[in-house]
């Protein structure tokens, strides 16, 4: 169950993380519903049997707290390359809002902070791990559904041939 939840972890960690991409997250968390069912496809290519749906469950559980490491893994180096950028809007939108309520010209001015970067990207960690986990779990389920293999039919023993009719 190890090696189907972590390349599950690792498509919600990287998809999530990647700026643009990580909008469809926006459609009913997409990217962490579509790693739990790569996770759990994964495990029923592995395995001669059909999975059950608690299979699924479990693996993209994993696959939800492995995704949020390899989100934070990302995440941190991109924010830091990032943090210019967003430090030079977030500059331009003050000085083209005046009239802004002093609240909220505070509240924009502690955006510049670290301190703020920091707690955002805390918050989002704990986020991914806590809803991300749950969304890759339905995932799972999902992809256990969908991708469970058949059961084949029984084999007889021995197959004999019925006993001849009587003649009329």
């Amino acid at each position: 169950m190890l090696q189907p939840a972590l390349l599950g972890g690792v498509t919600i960690g990287v998809l999530s993380a990647l700026p643009i991409v990580n909008l469809v997250n926006l459609c009913c968390c997409a990217w962490i519903v579509a790693g739990g069912s790569v996770s759990s496809y994964l495990l029923q290519q592995q395995r001669p049997t059909p999975i059950t749906a608690g299979d699924g469950a479990l693996v993209g559980v994993m696959a939800g707290a492995v995704g949020a490491v390899v989100w934070l893994v990302i995440e941190i180096p991109l924010s830091f390359a990032l943090a210019p950028l967003q430090q030079s809007l977030v500059e331009s939108m003050l000085q083209n809002s005046a009239d802004l309520p002093p609240g909220m010209q505070a509240w924009m001015e502690g955006l510049r902070s670290g301190a703020a970067r920091g707690a955002g990207i805390v918050f989002q960690f704990l986020l991914m791990l806590i809803v991300g986990s749950l969304f890759a779990m339905a995932g799972g389920i999902i992809g256990a559904l969908a991708f469970r293999k058949s059961t084949p039919p029984p084999v007889p023993a021995e197959w004999t041939p019925p006993p001849p009719l009587p003649p009329q």
